[in-house]
Protein backbone atom coordinates (compact mmCIF):
# COMPACT_ATOMS: atom_id res chain seq x y z
CA UNK A 1 0.00 0.00 0.00
CA UNK A 2 1.65 3.37 -1.02
CA UNK A 3 -0.68 5.42 1.27
CA UNK A 4 2.03 7.41 2.23
CA UNK A 5 5.52 7.09 3.40
CA UNK A 6 4.25 6.10 7.05
CA UNK A 7 7.40 3.85 7.69
CA UNK A 8 9.85 6.39 7.86
CA UNK A 9 9.64 9.56 6.16
CA UNK A 10 8.70 11.77 2.95
CA UNK A 11 11.55 10.64 0.76
CA UNK A 12 9.05 9.66 -2.43
CA UNK A 13 6.57 12.01 -4.29
CA UNK A 14 2.59 10.01 -2.78
CA UNK A 15 0.88 9.62 -6.01
CA UNK A 16 -2.02 10.97 -4.52
CA UNK A 17 -0.83 14.29 -2.83
CA UNK A 18 1.27 14.39 -6.41
CA UNK A 19 -1.72 14.39 -8.58
CA UNK A 20 -3.35 17.07 -6.40
CA UNK A 21 -0.41 19.71 -6.71
CA UNK A 22 -0.17 18.80 -10.35
CA UNK A 23 -3.99 19.56 -10.91
CA UNK A 24 -3.58 22.75 -8.88
CA UNK A 25 -0.72 23.87 -10.88
CA UNK A 26 -2.89 24.09 -14.20
CA UNK A 27 -4.77 26.92 -12.68
CA UNK A 28 -2.56 28.35 -9.52
CA UNK A 29 0.88 29.34 -9.97
CA UNK A 30 3.30 26.65 -8.14
CA UNK A 31 7.20 26.61 -8.63
CA UNK A 32 9.81 25.05 -7.43
CA UNK A 33 11.33 27.04 -4.50
CA UNK A 34 14.86 25.43 -4.27
CA UNK A 35 15.99 22.84 -7.23
CA UNK A 36 14.84 19.50 -7.02
CA UNK A 37 17.27 16.44 -6.67
CA UNK A 38 17.35 12.76 -6.10
CA UNK A 39 18.87 10.80 -3.57
CA UNK A 40 21.57 10.66 -6.40
CA UNK A 41 22.35 14.08 -6.43
CA UNK A 42 20.68 14.13 -10.34
CA UNK A 43 18.49 17.33 -10.73
CA UNK A 44 15.20 16.86 -11.79
CA UNK A 45 13.67 20.00 -11.78
CA UNK A 46 14.98 23.85 -11.52
CA UNK A 47 14.58 26.37 -8.70
CA UNK A 48 12.07 28.79 -9.80
CA UNK A 49 10.18 26.58 -13.09
CA UNK A 50 6.93 26.67 -12.71
CA UNK A 51 5.26 22.68 -11.67
CA UNK A 52 3.72 21.13 -14.69
CA UNK A 53 2.76 17.15 -15.90
CA UNK A 54 6.33 16.86 -16.50
CA UNK A 55 6.81 16.99 -13.16
CA UNK A 56 5.45 13.64 -12.56
CA UNK A 57 7.32 11.64 -15.43
CA UNK A 58 10.74 12.77 -13.73
CA UNK A 59 9.63 12.33 -9.74
CA UNK A 60 8.74 8.35 -11.52
CA UNK A 61 9.81 5.79 -8.65
CA UNK A 62 12.82 7.89 -7.72
CA UNK A 63 13.85 8.83 -3.95
CA UNK A 64 14.40 12.25 -3.35
CA UNK A 65 17.03 14.26 -1.42
CA UNK A 66 14.75 16.32 0.32
CA UNK A 67 10.81 15.93 0.90
CA UNK A 68 8.98 17.26 -2.57
CA UNK A 69 6.56 19.59 -0.36
CA UNK A 70 9.27 21.45 1.21
CA UNK A 71 10.80 22.23 -2.53
CA UNK A 72 7.14 24.01 -4.03
CA UNK A 73 5.23 26.95 -3.20
CA UNK A 74 2.30 28.45 -3.97
CA UNK A 75 2.52 32.14 -5.04
CA UNK A 76 -0.96 32.52 -5.49
CA UNK A 77 -2.19 30.03 -2.90
CA UNK A 78 -4.55 30.42 0.75
CA UNK A 79 -3.34 33.34 2.79
CA UNK A 80 -4.87 34.27 6.23
CA UNK A 81 -7.11 36.78 4.07
CA UNK A 82 -8.37 33.18 2.15
CA UNK A 83 -9.46 31.97 5.87
CA UNK A 84 -10.97 35.31 7.09
CA UNK A 85 -13.52 35.42 3.20
CA UNK A 86 -14.03 31.83 4.13
CA UNK A 87 -14.94 32.23 7.71
CA UNK A 88 -17.15 35.26 6.94
CA UNK A 89 -19.06 33.47 3.77
CA UNK A 90 -19.75 30.47 6.71
CA UNK A 91 -20.86 33.03 8.45
CA UNK A 92 -23.51 34.54 5.81
CA UNK A 93 -24.74 31.40 4.24
CA UNK A 94 -26.77 30.95 7.84
CA UNK A 95 -26.08 27.20 7.57
CA UNK A 96 -27.12 24.43 10.35
CA UNK A 97 -23.34 25.70 11.76
CA UNK A 98 -24.77 29.58 12.14
CA UNK A 99 -26.34 29.01 16.10
CA UNK A 100 -23.09 27.92 17.30
CA UNK A 101 -20.42 29.86 15.27
CA UNK A 102 -22.38 33.21 15.64
CA UNK A 103 -21.93 34.24 19.25
CA UNK A 104 -18.27 33.97 18.45
CA UNK A 105 -18.30 35.58 15.00
CA UNK A 106 -15.88 38.24 16.07
CA UNK A 107 -12.85 36.70 17.39
CA UNK A 108 -13.33 33.73 14.53
CA UNK A 109 -12.48 36.13 12.69
CA UNK A 110 -9.88 37.91 14.21
CA UNK A 111 -8.51 34.51 14.87
CA UNK A 112 -8.13 33.66 11.06
CA UNK A 113 -5.41 36.49 11.32
CA UNK A 114 -3.27 34.94 13.92
CA UNK A 115 -2.66 31.74 11.87
CA UNK A 116 0.54 31.03 10.50
CA UNK A 117 0.75 28.86 7.25
CA UNK A 118 3.91 26.85 7.06
CA UNK A 119 4.67 26.86 2.99
CA UNK A 120 4.32 22.89 3.10
CA UNK A 121 0.89 23.72 4.72
CA UNK A 122 0.08 26.54 2.79
CA UNK A 123 0.87 24.50 -0.59
CA UNK A 124 -1.30 21.50 0.66
CA UNK A 125 -4.26 23.39 1.41
CA UNK A 126 -4.03 25.15 -1.65
CA UNK A 127 -4.06 22.20 -3.63
CA UNK A 128 -6.79 21.00 -1.31
CA UNK A 129 -9.05 23.72 -2.41
CA UNK A 130 -8.31 23.87 -5.58
CA UNK A 131 -8.58 20.06 -6.47
CA UNK A 132 -10.76 18.58 -3.21
CA UNK A 133 -12.58 21.92 -2.79
CA UNK A 134 -15.42 19.37 -0.28
CA UNK A 135 -12.45 18.24 1.51
CA UNK A 136 -11.47 22.47 1.84
CA UNK A 137 -15.12 23.48 2.76
CA UNK A 138 -14.78 21.15 5.64
CA UNK A 139 -11.34 22.46 6.96
CA UNK A 140 -13.28 25.47 7.18
CA UNK A 141 -16.14 24.15 8.73
CA UNK A 142 -13.78 22.14 11.29
CA UNK A 143 -11.68 25.09 11.86
CA UNK A 144 -14.59 27.43 12.77
CA UNK A 145 -16.14 24.97 14.89
CA UNK A 146 -13.28 23.32 16.58
CA UNK A 147 -12.60 27.90 17.83
CA UNK A 148 -15.88 28.39 18.83
CA UNK A 149 -16.12 25.23 20.92
CA UNK A 150 -12.55 26.49 22.37
CA UNK A 151 -14.28 30.19 22.99
CA UNK A 152 -17.18 28.46 24.54
CA UNK A 153 -14.86 27.76 27.33
CA UNK A 154 -13.96 30.97 27.75
CA UNK A 155 -10.38 30.42 26.28
CA UNK A 156 -8.49 33.65 25.34
CA UNK A 157 -7.73 34.57 21.96
CA UNK A 158 -4.26 32.77 21.60
CA UNK A 159 -6.06 29.52 22.20
CA UNK A 160 -9.02 29.90 20.20
CA UNK A 161 -6.57 30.53 17.63
CA UNK A 162 -4.90 27.31 18.42
CA UNK A 163 -7.57 25.23 18.16
CA UNK A 164 -8.88 27.11 14.69
CA UNK A 165 -5.50 25.54 13.21
CA UNK A 166 -6.06 22.24 14.83
CA UNK A 167 -9.43 22.22 13.31
CA UNK A 168 -8.05 23.83 10.16
CA UNK A 169 -5.13 20.69 9.62
CA UNK A 170 -6.90 18.04 10.97
CA UNK A 171 -7.28 16.39 8.11
CA UNK A 172 -4.23 16.98 6.19
CA UNK A 173 -3.28 13.17 5.89
CA UNK A 174 -6.17 12.67 3.39
CA UNK A 175 -4.21 14.23 0.80
CA UNK A 176 -2.41 11.54 0.60
CA UNK A 177 -4.94 8.61 0.09
CA UNK A 178 -7.07 8.22 -2.89
CA UNK A 179 -9.84 11.11 -2.61
CA UNK A 180 -12.61 8.05 -2.86
CA UNK A 181 -11.55 6.94 0.45
CA UNK A 182 -12.16 10.01 2.41
CA UNK A 183 -14.07 9.89 5.31
CA UNK A 184 -17.27 11.96 3.99
CA UNK A 185 -17.82 8.37 2.45
CA UNK A 186 -16.47 6.27 5.72
CA UNK A 187 -20.01 5.59 7.10
CA UNK A 188 -21.49 4.36 3.97
CA UNK A 189 -19.57 3.57 0.82
CA UNK A 190 -16.71 2.04 1.99
CA UNK A 191 -15.82 -1.38 2.65
CA UNK A 192 -13.31 -2.83 5.50
CA UNK A 193 -10.34 -3.17 3.25
CA UNK A 194 -10.82 0.73 1.89
CA UNK A 195 -11.90 1.74 5.09
CA UNK A 196 -7.76 0.33 6.28
CA UNK A 197 -6.62 3.29 3.64
CA UNK A 198 -9.15 5.51 5.70
CA UNK A 199 -7.90 4.87 9.22
CA UNK A 200 -4.29 5.87 8.59
CA UNK A 201 -4.50 9.81 7.75
CA UNK A 202 -4.62 10.98 11.07
CA UNK A 203 -0.90 9.07 11.84
CA UNK A 204 -0.23 10.43 8.29
CA UNK A 205 -1.38 14.35 9.18
CA UNK A 206 0.97 13.85 12.31
CA UNK A 207 4.15 12.73 10.71
CA UNK A 208 3.65 15.56 8.12
CA UNK A 209 3.47 18.04 10.21
CA UNK A 210 5.98 16.71 12.58
CA UNK A 211 8.68 15.89 10.02
CA UNK A 212 8.12 18.55 7.44
CA UNK A 213 6.70 21.47 9.44
CA UNK A 214 7.78 23.27 12.33
CA UNK A 215 4.59 23.28 14.41
CA UNK A 216 3.89 22.64 17.94
CA UNK A 217 3.98 18.56 18.82
CA UNK A 218 1.09 19.15 20.75
CA UNK A 219 -0.74 20.44 17.37
CA UNK A 220 0.63 17.62 15.44
CA UNK A 221 -0.73 15.27 18.36
CA UNK A 222 -4.14 16.39 18.26
CA UNK A 223 -4.41 15.60 14.33
CA UNK A 224 -3.36 12.09 14.98
CA UNK A 225 -6.17 12.12 17.70
CA UNK A 226 -8.76 13.66 16.04
CA UNK A 227 -11.00 10.32 14.83
CA UNK A 228 -9.80 8.96 18.68
CA UNK A 229 -13.42 8.86 21.05
CA UNK A 230 -12.86 8.60 25.21
CA UNK A 231 -14.29 4.67 25.71
CA UNK A 232 -11.46 3.47 22.78
CA UNK A 233 -13.88 3.11 20.07
CA UNK A 234 -12.35 5.72 17.81
CA UNK A 235 -8.84 4.89 15.35
CA UNK A 236 -6.39 4.74 14.58
CA UNK A 237 -5.07 3.38 18.20
CA UNK A 238 -8.30 3.27 20.18
CA UNK A 239 -7.00 5.87 22.71
CA UNK A 240 -8.93 6.11 25.93
CA UNK A 241 -9.49 9.08 28.29
CA UNK A 242 -6.75 10.97 29.43
CA UNK A 243 -4.76 9.03 26.99
CA UNK A 244 -6.16 12.02 24.74
CA UNK A 245 -5.02 15.46 24.93
CA UNK A 246 -7.04 18.31 25.63
CA UNK A 247 -6.87 19.76 21.69
CA UNK A 248 -7.55 16.33 20.78
CA UNK A 249 -10.87 15.63 22.21
CA UNK A 250 -11.57 18.81 21.28
CA UNK A 251 -10.97 18.04 17.63
CA UNK A 252 -12.59 14.77 18.25
CA UNK A 253 -16.08 16.57 19.11
CA UNK A 254 -15.50 18.55 16.34
CA UNK A 255 -15.29 16.04 13.92
CA UNK A 256 -17.91 13.81 15.34
CA UNK A 257 -20.46 16.81 14.69
CA UNK A 258 -19.32 17.92 11.51
CA UNK A 259 -20.12 14.19 10.59
CA UNK A 260 -23.86 14.29 11.84
CA UNK A 261 -24.42 17.44 9.65
CA UNK A 262 -23.33 15.76 6.59
CA UNK A 263 -26.74 14.05 6.51
CA UNK A 264 -29.24 15.72 4.08
CA UNK A 265 -31.39 18.23 6.51
CA UNK A 266 -29.30 17.94 9.38
CA UNK A 267 -30.00 20.83 12.01
CA UNK A 268 -27.75 20.81 15.09
CA UNK A 269 -29.98 19.02 16.76
CA UNK A 270 -28.05 15.77 14.79
CA UNK A 271 -24.47 17.32 16.10
CA UNK A 272 -25.73 17.63 19.64
CA UNK A 273 -26.97 13.91 19.77
CA UNK A 274 -23.93 12.90 17.89
CA UNK A 275 -22.05 13.88 20.68
CA UNK A 276 -23.88 12.43 23.74
CA UNK A 277 -26.01 9.40 21.92
CA UNK A 278 -23.57 7.04 23.97
CA UNK A 279 -22.52 7.95 27.39
CA UNK A 280 -18.97 8.61 27.46
CA UNK A 281 -17.50 8.79 23.94
CA UNK A 282 -16.87 12.17 24.03
CA UNK A 283 -16.47 15.32 26.61
CA UNK A 284 -19.39 16.49 28.36
CA UNK A 285 -17.17 20.23 28.11
CA UNK A 286 -18.26 19.94 24.54
CA UNK A 287 -21.35 18.59 24.03
CA UNK A 288 -22.76 21.53 26.06
CA UNK A 289 -22.05 24.40 23.89
CA UNK A 290 -23.53 22.42 20.65
CA UNK A 291 -26.54 21.17 23.11
CA UNK A 292 -27.14 25.24 24.26
CA UNK A 293 -26.91 26.10 20.43
CA UNK A 294 -29.35 23.95 19.33
CA UNK A 295 -32.03 24.39 21.97
CA UNK A 296 -32.02 27.84 19.97
CA UNK A 297 -32.67 26.48 17.02
CA UNK A 298 -36.40 25.32 14.84
CA UNK A 299 -37.30 21.50 16.88
CA UNK A 300 -36.47 18.73 14.43
CA UNK A 301 -38.90 17.31 11.96
CA UNK A 302 -39.05 13.02 12.03
CA UNK A 303 -38.63 11.87 8.49
CA UNK A 304 -41.35 8.67 9.20
CA UNK A 305 -44.49 8.30 10.87
CA UNK A 306 -44.89 7.03 14.30
CA UNK A 307 -45.75 3.85 13.39
CA UNK A 308 -42.50 3.10 11.07
CA UNK A 309 -40.32 4.68 13.60
CA UNK A 310 -41.52 2.23 16.98
CA UNK A 311 -40.93 -0.49 14.16
CA UNK A 312 -37.30 0.14 13.45
CA UNK A 313 -36.99 1.41 16.85
CA UNK A 314 -37.76 -2.29 17.72
CA UNK A 315 -35.85 -3.64 15.03
CA UNK A 316 -32.65 -2.11 16.74
CA UNK A 317 -33.50 -3.02 20.27
CA UNK A 318 -33.42 -6.56 18.92
CA UNK A 319 -30.37 -6.25 16.82
CA UNK A 320 -28.73 -4.37 19.66
CA UNK A 321 -29.47 -7.44 22.10
CA UNK A 322 -29.38 -10.36 19.21
CA UNK A 323 -25.39 -9.45 18.73
CA UNK A 324 -24.63 -9.56 22.25
CA UNK A 325 -26.24 -13.03 23.04
CA UNK A 326 -24.60 -14.33 19.88
CA UNK A 327 -21.08 -12.94 20.48
CA UNK A 328 -19.62 -16.06 22.50
CA UNK A 329 -21.64 -18.69 20.47
CA UNK A 330 -19.31 -17.72 17.43
CA UNK A 331 -16.31 -18.36 18.55
CA UNK A 332 -14.10 -21.67 18.95
CA UNK A 333 -13.69 -23.08 22.18
CA UNK A 334 -10.09 -21.91 21.82
CA UNK A 335 -9.46 -18.65 20.14
CA UNK A 336 -6.29 -17.07 18.37
CA UNK A 337 -5.54 -13.96 20.23
CA UNK A 338 -6.68 -11.97 16.97
CA UNK A 339 -10.14 -13.39 17.16
CA UNK A 340 -10.71 -12.74 21.00
CA UNK A 341 -9.49 -9.08 20.53
CA UNK A 342 -11.88 -8.53 18.12
CA UNK A 343 -14.92 -10.62 20.34
CA UNK A 344 -13.50 -8.53 23.57
CA UNK A 345 -13.50 -5.18 21.49
CA UNK A 346 -16.96 -5.75 20.17
CA UNK A 347 -18.77 -6.60 23.49
CA UNK A 348 -17.26 -3.45 25.18
CA UNK A 349 -18.28 -1.13 22.66
CA UNK A 350 -22.10 -3.68 22.53
CA UNK A 351 -22.12 -2.52 26.14
CA UNK A 352 -21.64 0.95 25.57
CA UNK A 353 -24.23 1.29 22.97
CA UNK A 354 -26.62 -0.53 25.17
CA UNK A 355 -26.16 2.13 27.78
CA UNK A 356 -27.04 4.34 24.84
CA UNK A 357 -30.24 2.89 24.60
CA UNK A 358 -31.12 2.46 27.92
CA UNK A 359 -30.58 6.09 28.83
CA UNK A 360 -32.11 7.65 25.61
CA UNK A 361 -35.74 5.60 26.70
CA UNK A 362 -36.20 4.80 23.46
CA UNK A 363 -37.00 1.09 24.44
CA UNK A 364 -39.74 2.37 25.83
CA UNK A 365 -42.15 3.30 22.56
CA UNK A 366 -45.03 4.68 24.76
CA UNK A 367 -42.99 7.43 25.90
CA UNK A 368 -42.21 8.54 22.03
CA UNK A 369 -44.71 10.78 20.83
CA UNK A 370 -44.95 13.33 17.89
CA UNK A 371 -42.59 15.81 19.88
CA UNK A 372 -40.27 13.55 20.88
CA UNK A 373 -39.99 12.00 17.02
CA UNK A 374 -37.32 13.49 15.73
CA UNK A 375 -35.01 13.31 18.07
CA UNK A 376 -35.88 10.06 18.90
CA UNK A 377 -35.08 9.30 14.99
CA UNK A 378 -31.97 11.38 15.41
CA UNK A 379 -30.55 8.78 18.50
CA UNK A 380 -31.81 5.72 16.21
CA UNK A 381 -29.39 6.91 13.26
CA UNK A 382 -26.58 7.18 15.34
CA UNK A 383 -27.02 3.95 17.50
CA UNK A 384 -26.87 2.31 14.22
CA UNK A 385 -24.00 4.06 12.57
CA UNK A 386 -22.09 3.00 15.80
CA UNK A 387 -23.11 -0.73 15.51
CA UNK A 388 -21.86 -0.50 11.74
CA UNK A 389 -18.77 0.72 13.45
CA UNK A 390 -18.23 -1.79 15.68
CA UNK A 391 -17.85 -4.07 12.91
CA UNK A 392 -15.20 -2.49 11.16
CA UNK A 393 -13.77 -1.98 14.29
CA UNK A 394 -13.87 -5.54 15.27
CA UNK A 395 -12.07 -6.13 11.45
CA UNK A 396 -9.37 -3.83 11.87
CA UNK A 397 -8.50 -5.48 15.57
CA UNK A 398 -7.55 -8.57 14.17
CA UNK A 399 -4.03 -8.97 12.88
CA UNK A 400 -3.42 -11.69 10.28
CA UNK A 401 -5.62 -14.65 10.25
CA UNK A 402 -6.01 -17.75 9.43
CA UNK A 403 -8.29 -19.26 6.52
CA UNK A 404 -10.59 -20.85 9.28
CA UNK A 405 -10.46 -17.73 11.15
CA UNK A 406 -11.20 -15.34 8.41
CA UNK A 407 -14.55 -17.50 8.47
CA UNK A 408 -15.21 -17.62 11.90
CA UNK A 409 -14.39 -13.23 12.08
CA UNK A 410 -17.16 -13.21 9.52
CA UNK A 411 -19.52 -14.98 11.17
CA UNK A 412 -18.96 -12.31 14.13
CA UNK A 413 -19.37 -9.40 12.02
CA UNK A 414 -22.63 -10.82 10.39
CA UNK A 415 -24.00 -11.49 14.07
CA UNK A 416 -23.36 -7.46 14.71
CA UNK A 417 -24.72 -6.00 12.08
CA UNK A 418 -27.71 -8.58 11.09
CA UNK A 419 -31.34 -7.51 11.09
CA UNK A 420 -30.00 -3.55 11.02
CA UNK A 421 -30.64 -2.07 7.49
Amino acid sequence: MNTVQAKGGFQSANPHALATILETSETRSIIAASDIFDIRGIKLWARNQPVSRALQEKLMDRALSKPLETCLIAEDGVSNTTLKTAIEQLMASHGPLTPLLQPHQAILVRGTSLLRLHPVVQLLLTACETARPAAFTHAIEAMAVAGALMKAQSADDRLVAVAMMAGLLHDIGEMYIAPEFGEADADKALDVDSYRQLVVHPHVGQLLLTQLTDYPKDLARAVAEHHEHLDGSGYPHRLQKDQLSALGKLLAATEAALAALREPGATLHHASVALRVVPGEFDDHLAGPLSAAARSVAPMKARQDLDDLHSALAQLDVALQSAMNRLDTVLPPLPSEGLQRAADLSRYLLHKLRGGWNESGLWSPGAIGTEQAAEAEAVLDQLKARLFAIERVARLSVGELSTDDQDVLNALCRSLINGVS
